[in-house]
């Protein structure tokens, strides 16, 4: 096969997305679906270097950074190959990439198997003008969908390390909320999720005043950190949240009172608060309402806040958005957080993808003219941003 007719297979997506989406890659697993997309950029002439990280007490997890090019600047598409379990109420095959009036389905194909093929023939398409004034590149990883240790952070450096820059990124993360293009993400919320442990002394239920519930006092905690709320919102960001997600005594007694109650939390939070103040906030209610030592208190960040100001590169991507679906896309910094909040150290980064009504749901799915027009929605970044390095 000539190099032209390779970019003209390699134009259209939806042969790559189903290539991806048939292999079962549920995290930390990847099962040959980084091997799929290997070869298609290197066909494309990519220098593919595959990583493999399983430190952090992670299992292995296989990520794959492929460039074209060497000079800058250098134009980046972030995303994983990584999918959730399958679950349960699918009525079609979750790994046959089945196509049924005019709507691919499978485990991946909102998020975000379908925004990589999308984002390869974009490059494919754009090559066909010759090659970028700089550099292409995609940093892929297999752990975004879960612990986040082995995967982009660790590519990030050691990217690094070998002294290698990204100038801006594209996060290929399925954004869009009810049709294509209509939600692009300059930032995401914090995440801290919390484990509140709340001691007591256990007794007869008849005789509570020889007790020490703990019940009731972690009733007062959690009520303190969730029925004021944390703020109003910011400028580029809605309101913090508290939400409770578990309570917990293990008591299948009636007419016992336990020695201890358990509490999970999670906090997402905007950019006026970090994970720093909100333990230091936490730990003085806990400690006015629970009291010193009657108490334990295990905090897990995910993630901070973080934004990209609106400015080039959000405008280049709702230009592109506008120039092929005629509607304008709203800046958002809703929903849960990505592997942006690494990418955001190391330069400007947005994200824009699929519709994810169906993501991590059975039949998940995207349409094909959706394949299509992220496709060319992709190349016209690539394309406006080149010409404009």
């Amino acid at each position: 096969m000539t190099a032209s007719a390779d970019l003209t297979a390699l134009s259209e997506p939806l042969a790559l997305a189903q290539a991806l989406i048939r292999r079962p890659s549920v995290t930390p697993k990847d099962e040959g679906a980084l091997d799929v997309l290997s070869a298609a950029l290197t066909t494309l002439g990519f220098e593919c270097h595959r990583q493999v990280y399983a430190d952090d007490g992670g299992a292995p997890v296989d990520n794959l950074y492929a460039r074209l090019g060497t000079a800058g600047p250098n134009f980046c598409f972030a995303g994983h190959t990584d999918v959730v379990p399958v679950g349960t109420g699918w009525t079609m095959t979750p790994f046959d990439a089945t196509i049924r009036d005019g709507i691919l389905y499978g485990r991946g194909a909102s998020d975000m198997k379908a925004a990589i093929a999308a984002f390869v023939a974009a490059v494919a398409r754009h090559l066909k003008a010759g090659a970028p004034k700089g550099s292409i590149s995609l940093l892929i990883t297999g752990d975004e969908e879960g612990d986040a240790v082995n995967g982009t952070k660790k590519v990030l450096a050691w990217l690094n390390a070998r002294g290698e820059k990204l100038d801006a990124c594209l996060v290929g993360e399925p954004t869009s909320a009810k049709v294509l293009g209509d939600t692009i993400k300059i930032g995401r919320r914090g995440s801290l999720t919390a484990k509140l442990k709340v001691f007591g002394t256990q007794g007869h239920s008849a005789y509570p005043h020889l007790a020490d519930n703990p019940i009731p006092r972690l009733m007062k905690m959690l009520a303190a950190i969730t029925d004021p709320p944390l703020d109003s919102g910011s400028a580029h960001f809605q309101p913090s949240t508290v939400a409770i997600t578990t309570v917990d005594v293990g008591n299948t007694a009636t007419n016992l009172i336990p020695a201890e109650a358990t509490a999970g939390f999670n906090i997402r939070f905007n950019d006026l608060h970090s994970s720093g103040s909100l333990r230091t906030w936490l730990t003085e209610t806990f400690d006015r309402l629970g009291g010193v030592g009657s108490y334990d208190l295990a905090v897990k960040v995910s993630g901070e806040s973080f934004l990209t100001p609106p400015g080039p590169l959000s405008a280049l991507v709702a230009d592109a958005v506008k120039d092929i679906t005629s509607r304008p896309a709203e800046l958002s910094t809703s929903g849960g957080t990505s592997d942006a909040r690494f990418i955001k150290d190391a330069c400007p980064v947005v994200e824009l993808g699929m519709v994810g009504l169906t993501m991590h749901k059975a039949n998940e799915q995207c349409s094909i003219a959706d394949l299509s027009a992220l496709t060319s929605i992709y190349q016209r970044v690539l394309d406006r941003f080149f010409a404009r390095a």
